[in-house]
């Protein structure tokens, strides 16, 4: 069984700040720190152009613990930034369970861990390619990048833009806005190797400005772990 995640964990953002995380309902303690539930919520001092903000987190029912009927959070939960970005959750205190899946008969072992929680690998996300650029001097009609995702127990993926001239973030996992292409979209992932491309056209670049503008993809397994990859389009 996973570690639960208590006010003890470490929490970072992609950028590399970390987080403070609040218990709403402080009741369960593990080695001196809270255990945390879903709904709990917790700020980061992110200081990135598109500051990160905070979190509030949500299980993915992989677990049956819960805490004033919400339930427990486990470390290995997939948990995401307010502008959709990868959390790093890491515990320190030492985990014993004694559980079993299901009644076993006295003398015989317990069921084995499915294949898909016992799998603590990262999925490997990459794009090609990493860099694009766009000139209004000398306009493109359309530029394209390709994400690669791996990892042998796939569940879903996260498509987000981040605009560091606005601040802004939007979800571009399903392709819009207008003349932003995203295929496959809408998130599903249920083969070990993806590709998922990015076309963006002349009309849909321009109405970002100038600057940098980041397109990340992350890539969540069975068990929650994440991979991401940051392409970077360059307006001029």
């Amino acid at each position: 069984m996973p570690q639960v995640m208590t006010t003890n964990a470490t929490v970072f953002c992609p950028h590399g700040f970390r987080g403070q995380t609040t218990v709403f309902e402080p009741t369960w303690m593990v080695n001196g720190g809270f255990v945390l539930a879903e709904g709990d919520s917790g700020q980061i001092p992110c200081l990135f152009t598109v500051p990160c903000v905070g979190y509030t987190l949500r299980s993915m029912g992989l677990n049956q613990t819960f805490l004033g009927g919400r339930r427990v959070i486990l470390v290995t939960d997939f948990n995401q930034t307010y502008t959709g970005l990868p959390l790093l959750i890491t515990e320190t205190h030492t985990t014993f369970d004694n559980s079993t899946a299901a009644p076993v008969p006295s003398g015989q072992p317990g069921a084995p861990v499915p294949p898909e929680l016992a799998d603590l690998i990262p999925p490997v996300v990459a794009a090609v390619p990493p860099v694009l650029a766009f000139s209004t001097v000398t306009p493109t009609p359309v530029l394209t990048t390709t994400f690669s995702l791996a990892t042998d127990h796939p569940n879903l993926w996260v498509l987000t833009m981040l605009n560091e001239q606005t601040g802004g973030n939007a979800d571009i996992t399903n392709g819009l806005p207008p003349g932003l292409v995203v295929a496959p979209a809408g998130g599903a992932w249920d083969t070990p190797a993806l590709t998922v491309s990015l076309t963006m056209t002349m009309a849909f670049i321009t109405t970002l400005g100038p600057g940098c503008h980041h397109f990340v993809m992350t890539g969540v397994s069975r068990r929650g772990l994440a991979g991401s990859f940051d392409v970077v389009l360059m307006v001029t």
